[in-house]
Protein backbone atom coordinates (compact mmCIF):
# COMPACT_ATOMS: atom_id res chain seq x y z
CA UNK A 1 0.00 0.00 0.00
CA UNK A 2 1.25 3.41 -0.84
CA UNK A 3 1.01 6.31 1.72
CA UNK A 4 1.79 10.18 1.35
CA UNK A 5 3.20 11.86 4.05
CA UNK A 6 4.30 15.64 3.47
CA UNK A 7 5.95 15.66 0.14
CA UNK A 8 7.05 11.85 0.48
CA UNK A 9 6.11 8.19 -0.65
CA UNK A 10 6.69 5.09 0.80
CA UNK A 11 5.50 2.03 0.94
CA UNK A 12 3.61 0.53 4.25
CA UNK A 13 5.00 -2.61 6.19
CA UNK A 14 3.03 -5.44 5.32
CA UNK A 15 2.39 -7.35 8.76
CA UNK A 16 4.90 -9.97 9.38
CA UNK A 17 6.58 -11.34 12.28
CA UNK A 18 9.19 -9.67 14.11
CA UNK A 19 10.08 -8.69 17.74
CA UNK A 20 8.52 -5.46 19.13
CA UNK A 21 12.11 -3.71 19.37
CA UNK A 22 12.29 -4.25 15.44
CA UNK A 23 9.22 -2.25 15.00
CA UNK A 24 9.50 1.57 14.29
CA UNK A 25 5.48 1.49 15.10
CA UNK A 26 6.20 -0.83 17.93
CA UNK A 27 8.74 1.71 19.19
CA UNK A 28 6.88 5.18 19.05
CA UNK A 29 3.72 3.52 20.40
CA UNK A 30 5.72 2.21 23.70
CA UNK A 31 7.45 5.91 24.03
CA UNK A 32 4.27 7.64 23.63
CA UNK A 33 2.45 5.06 26.13
CA UNK A 34 4.76 6.39 29.21
CA UNK A 35 2.83 8.18 31.39
CA UNK A 36 3.22 11.82 30.38
CA UNK A 37 4.58 12.09 27.02
CA UNK A 38 1.59 12.41 25.06
CA UNK A 39 -0.17 14.55 27.54
CA UNK A 40 3.08 17.16 27.21
CA UNK A 41 2.34 17.03 23.86
CA UNK A 42 -0.95 18.15 23.65
CA UNK A 43 -0.55 20.82 26.11
CA UNK A 44 2.32 22.30 23.78
CA UNK A 45 0.09 22.07 20.75
CA UNK A 46 -1.20 25.91 21.65
CA UNK A 47 2.34 27.11 22.16
CA UNK A 48 5.41 27.25 23.82
CA UNK A 49 5.42 27.05 27.64
CA UNK A 50 7.61 27.17 30.53
CA UNK A 51 8.70 24.28 33.15
CA UNK A 52 6.21 25.90 35.74
CA UNK A 53 3.18 26.39 33.77
CA UNK A 54 3.92 22.84 32.15
CA UNK A 55 3.79 21.40 35.46
CA UNK A 56 0.75 23.17 36.56
CA UNK A 57 -1.09 21.52 33.75
CA UNK A 58 -0.06 18.16 34.99
CA UNK A 59 -1.16 17.33 38.12
CA UNK A 60 0.93 14.79 40.08
CA UNK A 61 3.82 14.83 37.71
CA UNK A 62 6.91 15.41 39.77
CA UNK A 63 9.86 17.56 39.20
CA UNK A 64 12.26 14.50 38.72
CA UNK A 65 9.40 12.77 36.06
CA UNK A 66 8.51 16.05 33.95
CA UNK A 67 12.33 16.53 33.61
CA UNK A 68 12.69 12.89 32.65
CA UNK A 69 10.38 13.11 29.73
CA UNK A 70 10.88 16.39 28.76
CA UNK A 71 14.74 15.09 27.93
CA UNK A 72 13.30 11.47 26.48
CA UNK A 73 10.75 14.10 24.06
CA UNK A 74 13.45 16.59 23.41
CA UNK A 75 15.82 13.54 22.23
CA UNK A 76 13.52 12.02 19.81
CA UNK A 77 12.98 15.49 18.18
CA UNK A 78 9.84 16.50 19.17
CA UNK A 79 10.66 19.44 21.40
CA UNK A 80 13.33 22.61 21.84
CA UNK A 81 14.62 23.53 25.14
CA UNK A 82 14.89 27.26 24.87
CA UNK A 83 17.08 29.02 27.68
CA UNK A 84 16.69 32.65 27.67
CA UNK A 85 19.40 34.49 28.89
CA UNK A 86 17.65 36.08 31.51
CA UNK A 87 17.81 36.33 35.68
CA UNK A 88 15.77 34.67 36.90
CA UNK A 89 17.11 32.17 33.88
CA UNK A 90 13.72 31.00 32.26
CA UNK A 91 13.24 28.04 29.76
CA UNK A 92 10.94 27.39 27.45
CA UNK A 93 9.75 24.13 25.63
CA UNK A 94 7.78 23.83 22.19
CA UNK A 95 6.96 21.46 19.59
CA UNK A 96 9.69 20.87 16.59
CA UNK A 97 7.86 20.25 13.51
CA UNK A 98 7.69 16.62 14.05
CA UNK A 99 6.23 17.06 17.34
CA UNK A 100 3.53 19.21 15.74
CA UNK A 101 2.99 16.13 12.94
CA UNK A 102 2.55 13.52 15.89
CA UNK A 103 -0.12 15.84 17.73
CA UNK A 104 -1.74 15.94 14.45
CA UNK A 105 -1.68 12.26 14.27
CA UNK A 106 -2.83 12.35 18.45
CA UNK A 107 -5.75 14.53 17.61
CA UNK A 108 -6.90 12.29 14.91
CA UNK A 109 -6.61 9.19 17.63
CA UNK A 110 -8.76 11.07 20.27
CA UNK A 111 -10.91 11.66 17.36
CA UNK A 112 -11.35 7.71 17.04
CA UNK A 113 -11.57 7.23 20.66
CA UNK A 114 -14.79 9.34 21.03
CA UNK A 115 -16.40 6.97 18.32
CA UNK A 116 -14.59 3.89 19.18
CA UNK A 117 -16.24 0.63 20.66
CA UNK A 118 -16.37 0.20 24.61
CA UNK A 119 -16.66 -2.56 26.83
CA UNK A 120 -19.90 -3.14 28.85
Amino acid sequence: MRHRVADEQFDLDSPEPRRPMECPVEDWLSFLGHRWNALILWHLKLGAKRYGELAACLPGISSKVLSERLLGLEDRGLLTRLASPTFPRSVTYGLTLAGSDLVCVLDQLETWSRHAPHES
